[in-house]
């Protein structure tokens, strides 16, 4: 290799169902890494929420579409002599492999860093996979692949179903699942072929009911390896790993069975010549000791962020020392700073994984769980028992425990929490809770029946008997309910007393939570590293500091709503507030992001968003500032009770917080500054909502307040469409007018002196579409610039009288040249990140100096003016959600978004953020009018005969068109369903994508407005 490394580093782009924040953290963790080598880093990633696309991560950040094209001219400009594609999921690998069949590495001479390609052909390609086991004689399940319908039905003669497909190149199982008829099988594979870019996939004879595990490995180019870590899913194969709860390390295999598995990764790694991080999945069988391999992933993955803080060894960090040609047993390991990274971590404790769905957001969606993946984010907990561990990553990620399953299960009949355990959804093992709690099952005919091991039965069994045998009066009886995962709280729920008297009770006897070091060597060798989990088992190991100390709450785990922007912002809190002289403490639960990275925050816990958890770090740490404003809505909801225990928040009161959230409240405080709002008022039952109605007339706005993601959100345009709601409301509501104007958004940062509004920004689609799935120009191009000074005066104006210092973000719609306040958020918003980088100024360190009480000198007087515009693009993960309609509106589908620069508000990349989306719109040419859209676009009538496979985009607002939206999803097409996106779409057609340009050269073009 050369002495001057120029790495290209190829992320992940935006977060989609099955590719998340942990190609954040790794893609990251890469980043630093080469640095520290000495290498000059080159970044490619769309997604401009991330800390990895933050000007501090690489030398040259390139914020860009993830296309062949760009990718290509960033190579031809800054010639790297390297490429790392192995940090950003299935997106880099695709990319990487692209580049090098369009010829560009070779005539480029880039060479890949880490894994080769001919590696990750032989794991990602499912033919190759199947014949490199073989020639291992490792056993896989009788399987075929494909690549023609009739190929299926010639396999479907020997074998029958049920089977499973698995597309090639896909992420997150895409396309994919488990067939049980001919029928389903022909879709799935007609689907799977569609989603895979080689048109390909492997079909195999089910194993459905077989046990999941996964190990982690690592290895050295000089055939060094060691298994970092493995895992188990609760649920038998036939459930996405992605889905599954999951312990680690694994529970329930005999010691035999772990060695040959063992032996079995690393000689396929070893023979398949991976260098750096990889996971494989076997298939156990249920009652005998023989296995299967189902699949590999040459690459860092979701669960290597799982297993590099389940176990605290940095497997990122170290693949790409690796991949710079290091030996394994050359590398110190960062985490004890004695042991060499050959050695294997060692767990003293157990770590549980819960996922987190979006189904709350989608009561219509299909809840089944299969092989293609439906969670958004994860949760993770450590304890010393599987009770603790599994009870305590239930809570963080927001699982209902009333006091061990939700209320609603308690009142369910029978039938319907058999049909959560039979149909296999997200509530199966809170059903089989309420089932075993209901005497209507016994465990042995749920093993039968779900093919869960024994062991994990046990556990709910287990649950169940400490709540049946509470005895307050007991301190063995408290400590053992302490040691299983319950909290006061439902100690309390199930006692029938009050929290303070479990408290009081627990503290008589002396009954305290202990606090332990993560530290990859279960405490064999001394760690330096400040990395802890609770538990009530053992002493603590936390000595609280004499420095000023801050805790900054974290966003637990990704959601619809709020996703990685979150992790972004609070890491830059870290930093802000160490760069002002503060300890720091970070308190989060997501395994996926930078921000539960041991490096990040003076010191780390992982414990869940719930008050309780977190009042025991904050005593443990003799800590009494806290900072809510940087995770989301997670952190927000702690405030007001944080507040009532004696805690501090910096930058506001809890009651400022209510004052801007409640929507009541907020309204009453825009008419003391005569500023007009949407007209609308709070209800608290059915009368009342009658009477505003009739004053308000349609069409309305219903919606709760102290929400993420437009969660409870209608637009209601006739009395109909009131009726069919009036089953499903909870009062309180705040009812509003609905304007179809057009909508404009601010983040501000203010210090109590004054509010800086740094640039506004212009929703493309019209109001009524969440501002998370909307289409931003920032800045504005259709508003004329009094139009913007006095959106700029009204923010000023509402941040001098609110008792609020930090960040803050505003909504506003233009209607008839009137301009309305939509609403408030009192914290960091989704946009700010972005913001932040278009406009090239350090706004989330203004808002955590504001926040923490300094005058912020540097705050500009008024906001920028650049001469460019940035286009934000919302991403979705619907296809992956079984009857969620595409079609946008108050309710966020969108799971994550892009960034495109032009020089007039018109952005090609808007439709063509990745390789996938561009070639259908150069190859296709059908455009497709659904009713009532045929006036939008120059496009021909949807009729019987559509072929969607030749169709580029379809536009449809048309109820009845649901069926039609899905299958062209399914197919490949742009489902466009907002008039004003549509004639955006139209007005790019003609124009030609920008040069690629690095972040640095678009945010030095900028001038103040004097």
């Amino acid at each position: 290799m050369q002495d001057h490394k120029k790495v290209l580093v190829i992320g992940s782009g935006p977060i989609v169902i099955g590719q998340a924040a942990e190609f954040d953290y790794s893609g990251t963790q890469a980043c630093q890494t080469l640095r520290e080598a000495g290498c000059e880093v080159m970044l490619m990633n769309s997604n401009p929420a991330t800390i990895m696309t933050d000007p501090s991560t690489a030398d040259h950040i390139y914020i860009e579409a993830m296309t062949l094209e760009k990718a290509t001219a960033i190579i031809q400009r800054e010639r790297p002599t390297h490429l790392l594609a192995t940090v950003g999921g299935q997106t880099a690998l695709n990319l990487a492999l692209s580049l090098e069949e369009a010829g560009v590495l070779d005539q480029y001479q880039v060479e890949l860093l880490g894994t080769s390609l001919e590696t990750i052909r032989d794991g990602e390609d499912r033919e190759r996979f199947k014949q490199r086991m073989l020639e291992l004689n490792q056993p896989l399940p009788t399987s075929q692949t494909i690549e023609t319908l009739a190929e299926l039905e010639e396999f479907m003669e020997t074998c029958g179903v049920p089977l499973v497909i698995r597309p090639a190149f896909t992420l997150g199982g895409t396309g994919g699942g488990i067939a049980k008829t001919k029928a389903e099988a022909r879709l799935l594979a007609a689907n799977g072929l569609q989603a895979s870019p080689i048109s390909q996939c492997l079909v195999e004879a089910s194993i459905a009911g077989y046990k999941e595990v996964e190990y982690e490995v690592m290895r050295d180019a000089f055939d060094t390896t060691i298994i970092v870590c493995n895992m188990e899913n609760i649920d038998p194969v036939g459930v996405h790993t992605g889905d599954s709860v999951v312990f680690a390390p694994i529970q329930s295999i005999s010691d035999q069975m772990n060695q040959q598995l063992r032996t079995a990764a690393r000689e396929i790694v070893s023979a398949l010549g991976v260098v750096g991080g990889c996971n494989i999945q076997f298939a156990i069988h249920p009652t005998e000791q023989t296995y299967y391999v189902i699949e590999v992933n040459p690459r860092v993955s979701r669960s290597s962020a799982l297993a590099s803080k389940a176990t605290g060894y940095p497997i990122a960090k170290l693949a790409t020392r690796l991949a710079l040609g290091e030996r394994l047993d050359d590398c110190i390991n960062p985490v004890t700073k004695e042991t060499m990274a050959s050695f294997e971590p060692t767990m003293d404790y157990v770590t549980a994984k819960v996922p987190c769905f979006p189904f709350d957001l989608f009561p219509e969606s299909d809840r089944s769980l299969g092989t293609q993946m439906k969670a958004t984010g994860e949760s993770m907990a450590m304890g010393k028992t599987l009770e603790e561990a599994l009870q305590k990553a239930w809570r963080g990620a927001g699982v209902e425990q009333a006091p061990l399953y939700p209320i609603w299960m308690k009142q369910a009949d029978t039938t319907v929490l058999w049909e959560e355990v039979e149909q296999i959804t997200d509530r199966r093992l809170l059903a089989l809770l309420a089932l075993l709690d209901r005497k209507e099952t016994t465990s042995q005919q749920i093993v039968e029946l779900t093919q869960i091991q024994p062991l994990f039965i046990t556990i709910l069994e287990r649950l169940l008997t400490i709540q049946d045998t509470l005895d307050l009066t007991s301190e063995e009886s408290l400590l053992t309910a302490k040691r299983h995962g319950f909290t006061d709280q439902q100690i309390a729920g199930v006692l029938g007393v009050s929290v303070e008297s479990v408290q009081g009770q627990r503290q008589g006897f002396g009954i305290a939570p202990a606090f332990q070091m993560i530290d990859t060597c279960a405490a064999e060798f001394s760690s330096p590293t400040p990395y802890f989990y609770g538990s009530w088992s053992g002493r603590t190991e936390v000595t609280p500091s004499n420095h000023k100390k801050v805790a900054v709450l974290g966003a637990g785990p990704i959601r619809i709503g709020q996703g990685i922007e979150f992790d972004y912002c609070s890491v830059h809190a870290v930093r802000a507030l160490q760069q002002s002289g503060y300890e720091t403490i970070m308190i989060n639960n997501n395994p996926e992001t930078v921000s539960t990275d041991f490096e990040v925050a003076d010191r780390l816990y992982v414990e869940p968003l719930t008050i309780e958890d977190v009042v025991h770090v904050l005593e443990a740490e003799n800590c009494q500032d806290v900072l809510v404003q940087f995770g989301g809505q997670t952190a927000i909801a702690l405030a007001a009770e944080l507040e009532q225990r004696g805690y501090h928040l910096l930058g506001t009161t809890a009651d400022t917080i209510d004052e801007m959230e409640n929507r009541e409240r907020f309204y009453q405080f825009l008419d003391r500054l005569d500023i007009a709002h949407i007209p609308g008022q709070e209800v608290t039952n059915e009368e009342e909502l009658t009477a505003v109605i009739m004053q308000l007339g349609y069409p309305l706005m219903v919606r709760p307040s102290y929400v993420i993601g437009g969660k409870g959100m209608h637009r209601l345009k006739t009395v109909a469409d009131l009726e069919a709601l009036l089953p499903e409301l909870a009062f309180p509501i705040l009812v509003d007018s609905y304007i179809e104007g057009k909508e404009f958004e601010v983040d501000c940062i203010s210090d109590g002196t004054m509010t800086y509004v740094p640039i506004i920004m212009e929703q493309i689609e019209a109001a009524g579409v969440h501002s998370g799935d909307s289409t931003m120009i920032l800045p504005p191009v259709s508003a004329t610039q009094a139009l913007q000074d006095e959106i700029e005066a009204i923010a000023q104006a509402i941040g001098q009288q609110l008792a609020y210092k930090g960040a803050f973000n505003i909504q506003f719609v233009v209607k008839d040249q009137s301009l309305y306040v939509l609403e408030i958020n009192p914290r960091a918003s989704r946009t700010l990140p972005i913001v932040a980088k278009v406009t090239g100024q350090p706004l989330l360190e203004w808002a955590v100096q504001a926040a923490s009480g300094q005058r912020v000198h540097a705050l500009p007087v008024k906001r920028t003016s650049l001469p460019f515009h940035a286009v934000k693009t919302p991403v979705f993960s619907t296809l992956k959600l079984r009857h969620v309609d595409p079609m946008t509106g108050p309710v966020m589908r969108s799971t994550g978004e892009t960034l495109q620069w032009t020089t007039n508000g018109l952005a090609k990349e808007r439709f063509a953020h990745d390789e996938t989306t561009k070639t259908l719109l150069t190859t296709r040419t059908l455009q497709i009018a659904g009713k009532g859209t045929e006036g939008w676009t120059d496009a021909v009538p949807l009729d019987d005969g559509t072929d969607f496979d030749q169709c580029r985009v379809f536009f449809s607002i048309s109820e009845d068109e649901q069926a039609q939206r899905a299958l062209a999803l399914t197919k490949g097409a742009i489902v466009i369903t907002e008039q004003h996106l549509a004639q955006y779409f139209d007005s790019v057609e003609e124009i030609d994508m920008l040069p690629v340009k690095r972040l640095a050269e678009w945010t030095t073009r900028k001038e103040l407005i004097q």
